[in-house]
């Protein structure tokens, strides 16, 4: 009777479209990223026409325009390489960063190829995050204190990524860039009171030169007018890797602001880049203007752990 004939129609023909139309709505929408490739090495200004492999970037990650009720992106680029520690390092770098909102981890690897032991750490943290990978060339790893040091070409491919994923509609996307290196520690408050800079944030770091911390040096104008520091001092910009922010809007106006490769002596890479970006009056001191530290990185280590952590190396 009709009751079989229903049936059949249901069957047939009304339970493919709903299962169809059930489908759709539950498949979220395929997020297009950058088509890149492997980079094995960098010239100097890493500016070779390099890209990022499919399925590098963080499936939680969207490229939408920011609105402004929602938090400025942090973008924290971390150099790494294979070590005894380096999951460790990672491990805990990655538990803070759990606990700051709308941060994208961009972290680059010293190697020819992704590995494993980093692809599945970061499909396994929970943070939105951008994973790539340049080899630091034999000339670098070579190289003598005066020269450069590692971590550099790595941390030019973090800023190549950032223009090749925003440069074209930069005014859509508002952010920090800062360079966290995966064997420091870091204040929470660190990464909040970075997310309001303008131009360039800067803030005290602890146990760099031979000090208990290095410092800008603030006027009671709030304006930073030299710095605190035992090493070079007459460098226009006496700061550590660790000590300081950058505007994303900034980073995409100034394409040819890199770490120079060849020509710049180790600690005074950091001067460089930063006097391609701004002057000493654009500094904003962070930290209660720098009398708070914050941020702190590996304390010099014994010999044997020196020994362990060279072997990893070769």
């Amino acid at each position: 009777g009709w009751c079989h004939n229903y049936s059949f129609l249901f069957f047939h023909f009304l339970f493919p479209v709903i299962s169809l139309t059930f489908c759709l709505v539950l498949t979220p929408p395929t997020i297009s990223t950058p088509n890149f490739q492997n980079c094995t090495e960098l010239n100097d200004d890493c500016v070779m026409n390099n890209s990022v492999e499919p399925g590098a970037v963080g499936k939680e990650h969207t490229y939408g325009p920011s609105q402004p009720n929602i938090l400025p992106t942090i973008y924290v680029i971390t150099p790494t390489y294979s070590r005894p520690v380096q999951k460790a390092e990672l491990t805990r770098l990655a538990n803070t960063l759990l606990h700051v909102p709308n941060l994208h981890w961009i972290i680059v690897e010293d190697s020819i190829n992704k590995t494993l032991l980093v692809s599945r750490f970061l499909q396994g943290i929970g943070l939105n995050y951008t994973h790539l990978n340049v080899k630091t060339t034999r000339r670098v790893r070579r190289a003598k204190v005066h020269l450069v040091p590692r971590g550099m070409a790595q941390r030019n491919l973090g800023l190549r990524w950032l223009r090749d994923t925003f440069g074209h509609s930069a005014a859509d996307h508002h952010g920090v860039v800062y360079f966290g290196d995966d064997d420091n520690t870091y204040s929470l408050e660190l990464f909040e009171e970075m997310r309001s800079t303008r131009k360039v944030s800067v803030w005290p770091v602890a146990f760099v030169g031979g000090l208990r911390y290095e410092s800008p040096k603030v006027n009671k104008m709030g304006k930073v007018y030299g710095w605190k520091t035992k090493f070079s001092p007459r460098r226009p910009f006496a700061i550590d890797m660790a000590g300081f922010a950058v505007n994303l809007q900034l980073i995409l106006s100034k394409p040819q602001a890199y770490f120079k490769l060849k020509g710049v002596k180790t600690g005074h890479l950091e001067s460089k880049l930063l006097a391609e970006l701004v002057t000493l009056s654009d500094l904003e001191p962070k930290a209660a203007n720098c009398k708070k530290v914050t941020s702190f990185p590996p304390r010099p280590c014994s010999r044997a752990q020196q020994c362990l952590h060279d072997r990893a190396r070769i």
